[in-house]
């Protein structure tokens, strides 16, 4: 895994294969594979891959994809980052931080990215429920210009086995990055695909 940057304080956190295997900058991507174009990200349809799109309720703003794919979900979220440094060295220190006040628990692993959080997230018990706690794997991946980053729960996150399946799926997501100036952290803007008449549940995304 390679971490280089021109900022020795944030650098980049990234597969030494990435722009060969993914994710991918859309100056890398297959120009005739067909993908789902949801503005920021692009998608690979295949066989068994359901997308859901995640709306803020008070602005209506798409801010994440939720895929759900081989008995795990995965949720992305592209960022807008600086050219030379990295993020998510800085953003994953936070988000165990988060985790913790939640009353959670997080330990750092080396995955097949780079460094990942392993999660133990608690879930709000209904009444009469006894408290439970869901598993998570935070990973992220520094791109130019760019961070995406990704949210894998399911058998992805407890069985080796299955966690190759979505680990290829993340691979294979397309960050559009486009010309426009962003502060570094921004969601990068994502949209329901043209093909929709709006957010849906459950879509499924089979091979085209």
């Amino acid at each position: 895994m390679s971490d280089t940057s021109g900022d020795l304080s944030q650098p980049k956190s990234a597969p030494d294969d990435r722009a060969i295997n993914g994710p991918f900058d859309v100056s890398e991507a297959n120009a005739v594979r067909p993908y789902v174009d949801l503005g920021g990200v692009k998608i690979v349809p295949r066989e068994g891959l359901h997308l859901r799109l995640e709306v803020e309720e008070g602005t209506k703003r798409v801010v994440a994809v939720g895929l759900d794919y081989a008995g795990s979900t995965l949720q992305v979220q592209p960022f807008a980052a600086p050219r030379s440094a990295g993020l998510w060295h800085e953003i994953r220190a936070q988000i165990a931080d988060q985790i913790r006040r939640q009353g959670g628990t997080t330990r750092e692993a080396a995955g097949p990215f780079g460094p990942e959080l392993l999660a133990e997230i608690p879930v709000v018990a209904g009444p009469g429920q006894a408290p439970t706690t869901r598993l998570a794997r935070f990973i992220g991946v520094d791109g130019p210009r760019w961070f995406l980053r990704g949210v894998i729960a399911g058998e992805g996150a407890v069985n080796p086995e299955a966690a190759g399946a979505i680990e290829d799926l993340f691979r294979s997501v397309v960050v559009v990055r486009g010309s426009t100036p962003m502060p570094p952290r921004d969601l990068i803007p994502l949209h329901v695909p043209a093909q929709a008449a709006g957010p849906s549940v459950g879509t499924p995304l089979s091979g085209v």
